[in-house]
């Protein structure tokens, strides 16, 4: 853990650090890609970038790590190392860009705090670096250890199933027929493709398929603005990702998945294309002949506009516990409620973990309606926001952003 000459020196400079956090992870951004522009070619989210997402995700994760420190002293944020963890190995981050970062984030701090970066204020922020990125660098360690390794893979795709106007489910065989790794419901590959540009781009798409299945399956959005960079990829996919295509895909990562447990009454709430990794619980839920309590909610647009709903239904429909709930915008059919979700009238047995998927006003509102009624704020996960999906916290204070995965380093 850090240092007491170190923990004294950060806790009085920390205010400082914080107030121009925002300044430094620019700069920071700027000398790396200057010096290393194919990073942000082929590793680092332009889309992210483009809009100041990840810089705040950045800032984040130092100011929060820095805090733990000093606060707790006598351990460390595992949940959040986990987290940034998880979305390194999807991307394939080596130990030795550790360093890279290292390099251009320490002469950004320098650049905007001149003489107030001393010799012991930079050798205490030092400490707080490597402690962090040394935890990193195990636990991603670890990871490609279980996976098999960070090397991307082949894949052909062998269905293309247009879900609604602006999603399409891609189904997915490795290229060179060895075995499939099974993954756990709720985790998310990363795709890397290469756009018209030659940049070899990187996005996170949950898995929405069956656990257990031979085949990958990812259901891809299409983000408004194609020309933009937010937009670049899920647009890519859309308009040039057919049957017969190889794709780039990772090993499954994720740390944010559907713990099992049997006899636990279960809420599996989701708007939008937050779907996606809700169906494959519901899927792992049906396979394993989950016998408890099961709560679907489900909100959206509009019967046409709900991704996977067929798949959603008969899942659901294998659960001998399991109750469904929908709510349209409009063109709310027979059995379904018009507007938003309103959990008031819906029946949560006591013990109920909840999980939640969707638009963050989405998630905070379901998240407060259950707490309303009692539920304790432990038991309900609240798991992403992004336009694409994919698994966040943010309830649980700074977060890697992105989209929908945001890392320390990309």
């Amino acid at each position: 853990m850090l240092s007491a000459s170190s923990a004294a020196t950060v806790r009085a400079t920390l205010p400082v650090v914080g107030a121009a956090i925002g300044e430094i992870t620019e700069r920071f951004y700027a000398g790396l890609f200057e010096a290393h522009p194919e990073l942000l070619r082929d590793l680092f989210n332009r889309g992210n970038q483009a809009a100041g997402t990840q810089r705040q995700a950045l800032a984040g994760s130092i100011a929060a790590f820095a805090t733990h420190l000093v606060e707790h002293p006598d351990s460390r944020p595992d949940a959040m190392l986990s987290r940034i963890a998880h979305k390194h190995a999807s991307l394939g981050i080596a130990p030795e860009q550790y360093a890279v970062v290292h390099e251009h984030l320490f002469a950004a701090i320098v650049a905007v705090l001149g003489e107030a970066v001393t010799p012991e204020v930079a050798a205490a922020w030092d400490e707080v670096y490597w402690l962090m990125a040394n935890a990193l660098i195990a636990i991603e360690k670890r990871l490609y250890e279980e996976s098999g390794g960070a090397d991307w893979r082949a894949w052909e795709v062998v269905e293309r199933v247009p879900e609604t106007s602006d999603v399409v489910t891609f189904r997915l065989r490795p290229v060179d027929g060895g075995p499939v790794r099974d993954f756990r419901a709720g985790q998310y590959v990363s795709v890397r493709a290469e756009l018209a540009d030659g940049a070899r781009q990187i996005r996170q798409y949950s898995l929405s398929g069956a656990p257990g299945d031979t085949l990958r399956q990812i259901s891809v959005k299409r983000v408004p603005g194609g020309t933009t960079p937010e937009g670049e990829v899920s647009n890519h996919l859309h308009a040039h990702v057919t049957e017969g295509s190889v794709l780039e895909l990772s090993e499954p990562y994720g740390d944010l998945v559907l713990t099992d447990a049997p006899g636990t009454p279960l809420l599996l709430a989701s708007a939008g294309i937050g779907v996606t990794p809700i169906t494959a619980m519901l899927a792992h839920l049906a396979a394993a002949g989950h016998r408890a309590p099961v709560t679907v909610v489900h909100a959206d647009r509009s019967p046409a506009e709900h991704a996977l709903r067929s798949e959603h239904a008969a899942y659901a429909e294998k659960l001998p516990e399991a109750t469904v709930h929908l709510w349209y915008e409009q063109d709310a059919p027979e059995g379904a409620r018009t507007g938003l979700a309103d959990l008031t009238d819906v029946p949560v047995a006591p013990g109920t973990h909840a999980y939640l998927c969707g638009p963050l006003p989405f998630m905070r509102a379901v998240r407060a309606q259950l707490i309303e009624k009692g539920s304790p704020r432990r038991t309900c996960t609240t798991r992403c926001s992004a336009r694409t999906c994919g698994w966040r916290r943010p309830d649980d204070g700074p977060q890697p952003g992105g989209e929908p995965h945001g890392p320390v380093i990309s």
